[in-house]
């Protein structure tokens, strides 16, 4: 699955878009150095029941902003993503 797909389930799931969760998270002190991954988790487990696999890419948004490695951009491989930068916004405002 592409990061960016992850992203876009979890706003399906949860009705915020990534840059809503990440302005959450920093108003809980969770985009701090030094909070760990597990704890980012359990936010994401306990209010909006997201597993792992979503909440690590989450985490990572988080944790190191929208861009990705480019090792897997443009590839024909199932983690393929379009671009290096994640879209946060919202799917509605995707661009195409």
């Amino acid at each position: 699955m592409p990061f960016q797909a992850y992203l876009d389930t979890i706003e399906k799931k949860t009705k915020l878009t990534p840059r809503q969760l990440i302005a959450i998270a920093h108003e809980k002190g969770l985009d701090a150095p030094g909070v760990k991954a597990g704890e980012i988790l359990a936010w994401l487990k306990e209010d909006y029941e997201l597993g792992r696999g979503h909440g690590m890419a989450l985490v990572h948004v988080i944790q190191k902003g929208p861009t990705i490695s480019s090792k897997h951009v443009g590839t024909q491989g199932s983690h393929s993503d379009e671009s290096e930068t994640l879209w946060l916004d919202g799917i509605a405002t995707k661009p195409n």
